[in-house]
């Protein structure tokens, strides 16, 4: 086995650059003749904008301009595009507001963008942003959900009857009303999504530059997909050629969902790049983050599952509004409709499934994909409301689970809301769970936390997800307005070394070793000898980026074909140089050989001769090997896994602590075992945050009252335990190289498992439920009033 084979830890080739402080992030880049841009931000939810005075900033030092909403109306530029189309359950389309890049009448909602400064300096620009006068005749506003469908809630746009975006549904509304009034018990939990601010270590940043002589323009920026960047941007705002447009994403420090979308800071500078004929950077601040970042979550749910007196799941009824901010986000529709209600089978048998999402507009910052989007919100709905049937039932939280599984035989499974799952060994996965939790021990933990005046308590999740955001053909028919597919371009040097380009994007997960090994595993080489390159539209053939686990599913799988290619030209080569027939000749440990006999040709040689074509049959062969693939693969890939979490709470101050959080997971087949683990950590990470310490909170009129790190709490070291983690590897069948996905896992499962440990914790109290996050405040006085204190 070749050095960083398939299923090797092999140690990440980027981490030297980062670790010595060498990685070249957007910000870090300063371009000849560099100007510098800052955004004036709305301090209202909602307001009409009375005038606009920006006359003492333009004459400012150093200032080159001031931007307004009516320059950018005079000059024709479009809203901000999203993504994709959602039909009600009424067969009407969604409702879809014009998104502008810079606000000319009305403000709606707290960072709404009002005016752009560019100068030459930040120190110059910051002070031009201070002299900008605006006159804001205040409105009423609406930041809650349930509130702004209140029959007479202010509008968040006038155009509209209402602030409804979509009335959504999937499912059979009759089977399960039918289901539910023979069942012998019935189960429902009402719970709150909590809203979260993604926060990547490295803010949204975008530099861009025109050039004149060519007229084509460069945007480096902090993005997950260059591509569909370049995409919208180009096409639908700018109205600039796709080849007259680079993206540029280069090491980008993390992302979780925020840096998918198309924001207007980065399509701003671009079209100010040319206006002004000089490079133009923006680059937020930590506030402006929380202000325009799009969030995460924020739903209202109640769930409710009907059972036999076997504790059989007989039907699921979901009922959810979704709030998704004042404008619509690139992904948002499809995040709590597709991306959630799909996934409504868990991994269980239930024969009937009615879910209805109501999509609301607010005057709060756009929501949209955070890690996990929409089954992490599914799987938290469905197993909260899991273990509450197994209180209702009396039954072992693992029993109830248990004989509702999907067996391992039952493959494929047909859902009752459309889905396909290809693959699982579901009760495997939780007998692995259970015993690498020490499940039989807990009695007696829980005694020991006794004797010391603390509550303990335990969780269980089973979750399984849909990834690869693919195929094409799926999404589109679901309203995704661009195809899925991924891309791959494999060049072979002449000394033997392989370049490959990927549409896939890194932002943290490293893909330049884990996509370095699939390539090396195929061709018999080391890692070292194959280099990724990603983040270019400028070099790779094109690409749909990195979100919803799709890297390896979809970027790794077109890597796989484009290998095997690769292979069999080499064959062909090997053929003619070894006067072999095509058919006879071998690839293996890195060489090419005829079958039966003694004689090959080595890959550096194969490499070498593939460069110097003397004698080729040039009608048949072209020189060189450089080989692309378009893969849009045939289904999503279904990764899943189980999480057990036990905490501890002290009843006097409210605080949980999480004493050990174990989980197994079906990924496919590993690449990289430490990478999936990282992978997962971080997941698990950001669950505990949502779980236990992390709200986003606008008040009555729309003002964001977590704006900042005083005010929202994300995890510590020492709020996290060491995870315990292995892995229940099912190879995907339909994928090249058998991959599911990883990096959404931790967030998609945690959560709920999390949640039942405080409830059980909890339980000897009567209580049964308490929403995220479980804050030592909100414990504590949930403690005294179940004590009636």
């Amino acid at each position: 086995m070749p050095e960083g084979a398939i299923g090797v830890s092999v140690k990440r080739k980027e981490d030297e650059r980062f670790l010595r402080g060498e990685g070249r992030y957007t910000d870090d880049i300063v371009l000849p003749r560099q100007s510098y841009a800052m955004i004036l931000r709305s301090p209202i939810a909602h307001a009409r904008i009375v005038s606009l005075d920006a006359e003492v900033a333009r004459a400012m030092p150093g200032i080159l301009a001031v931007f307004t909403g009516e320059d950018i109306a005079a000059a024709g530029v479009g809203g901000l595009p999203c993504g994709w189309g959602v039909t009600d359950r009424h067969g009407q389309p969604m409702r879809e507001p014009l998104h502008p890049l810079l606000v000319k009448d009305k403000v709606r909602h707290v960072g709404d963008s009002v005016a752009m400064v560019v100068g030459g300096s930040l120190a110059e620009v910051r002070a031009a942003l201070d002299a900008i006068e605006v006159d804001y005749e205040p409105l009423p506003a609406v930041s809650a959900p349930i509130a702004a469908l209140a029959e007479g809630a202010v509008k968040v746009h006038e155009e509209f009857e209402s602030n409804l975006c979509y009335d959504w549904e999937i499912g059979d509304a009759q089977a399960v009303q039918a289901a539910f009034a023979q069942a012998h018990k019935t189960a429902k939990v009402e719970l709150i999504n909590n809203r979260v601010v993604p926060n990547p270590m490295e803010p949204r940043a975008a530099n861009a530059v025109y050039d004149g002589n060519s007229d084509s323009y460069t945007l480096y920026m902090t993005s997950q997909n260059p591509h569909v960047i370049r995409l919208l941007m180009g096409a639908f705002v700018l109205q600039i050629p796709e080849h007259k447009l680079r993206i540029v994403a280069p090491d980008v420090g993390g992302g979780f969902g925020s840096k998918i979308y198309h924001y207007a800071e980065e399509a701003l500078v671009t079209w100010a790049s040319r206006q002004l004929r000089r490079p133009v950077k923006w680059t937020s601040e930590r506030t402006e983050a929380f202000l325009t970042d799009a969030h995460g979550r924020d739903h209202v749910t109640t769930a409710e599952l009907a059972l036999d007196e076997a504790g059989t799941f007989l039907a699921l009824r979901v009922d959810t509004v979704a709030n998704l901010g004042a404008y619509l986000s690139t992904f948002a529709p499809s995040i709590p409709t597709y991306f959630y209600a799909l996934m409504f089978s868990g991994q269980y048998r239930t024969p009937a499934i009615h879910a209805r999402v109501q999509g609301v507009f607010t005057h709060t910052t756009v929501v949209d994909a955070y890690r996990g989007a929409g089954r992490s919100e599914c799987m938290y709905a469905l197993e909260r409301v899991v273990d509450q049937a197994a209180r209702v039932m009396r039954l072992d939280p693992a029993e109830i689970r248990r004989r509702n599984f999907i067996p391992e035989d039952g493959f494929p499974f047909h859902s009752p809301v459309g889905v396909v799952y290809d693959s699982g060994a579901f009760e495997r996965g939780l007998d692995m769970t259970l015993k690498l939790a020490d499940w039989s021990g807990f009695e007696a933990r829980r005694k020991s936390s006794e004797a010391t005046g603390r509550l303990r308590g335990r969780g269980l999740a089973c979750w399984i997800e849909s990834s690869g955001a693919a195929p094409s053909a799926a999404v589109t028919a679901l309203g995704c307005r661009a195809g899925l597919f991924e891309a791959a371009k494999v060049r072979v040097h002449p000394t033997g070394g392989v370049t490959v380009f990927t549409g896939a994007h890194s932002h943290g997960q490293g893909h330049e070793t884990t996509f370095a090994q699939v390539v090396a595993e195929k061709f018999g080489l080391s890692v070292d000898q194959v280099d990724v390159v990603h983040g270019d539209t400028a070099q790779v053939p094109f690409g749909m980026g990195t979100y919803g686990s799709r890297s390896m599913a979809v970027g790794g799988g077109a890597l796989s074909l484009t290998a095997d290619k690769v292979i069999e030209k080499g064959k062909r080569i090997a053929s003619h140089l070894l006067e072999a027939a095509e058919e006879d000749i071998l690839f293996e440990d890195a060489s090419f050989k005829v079958a039966g006999t003694d004689r090959e040709l080595g890959w550096v040689e194969m490499a070498l001769a593939a460069h110097i074509p003397a004698n080729y049959p040039l009608d048949a062969m072209e020189p060189c090997i450089e080989e692309t693939t378009f893969y849009d693969p045939p289904n999503f890939t279904f990764p899943n896994g189980v999480f057990v979490c036990e905490v501890e709470i002290d009843p006097d101050t409210g605080k949980t602590r999480v004493d050990r959080l174990v989980g197994v997971h079906d990924v496919g087949r590993c690449i990289n075992p430490m990478i999936v683990d990282g992978q997962l950590h971080g997941g698990v990470a950001q669950a505990v945050g949502q779980t236990l310490l992390e709200r986003v909170a606008f008040d009555d009129d729309g003002q964001l009252l977590t704006a900042s790190y005083m005010d929202y709490c994300l995890p510590r070291a020492d709020d996290l335990p060491n995870f315990d983690t292995a892995l229940n590897e099912v190879p995907c069948p339909h994928n090249p190289i058998g991959v599911k996905g990883a990096g959404e896992a931790g967030a998609t499962g945690a959560p709920a498992a999390v949640i039942n440990a405080v409830i059980d914790a909890l339980s000897s109290l009567g209580l049964e439920s308490i929403d995220m996050p479980a804050t030592p405040e909100v414990v504590w006085r949930a403690i005294r009033q179940a004590k009636g204190g």
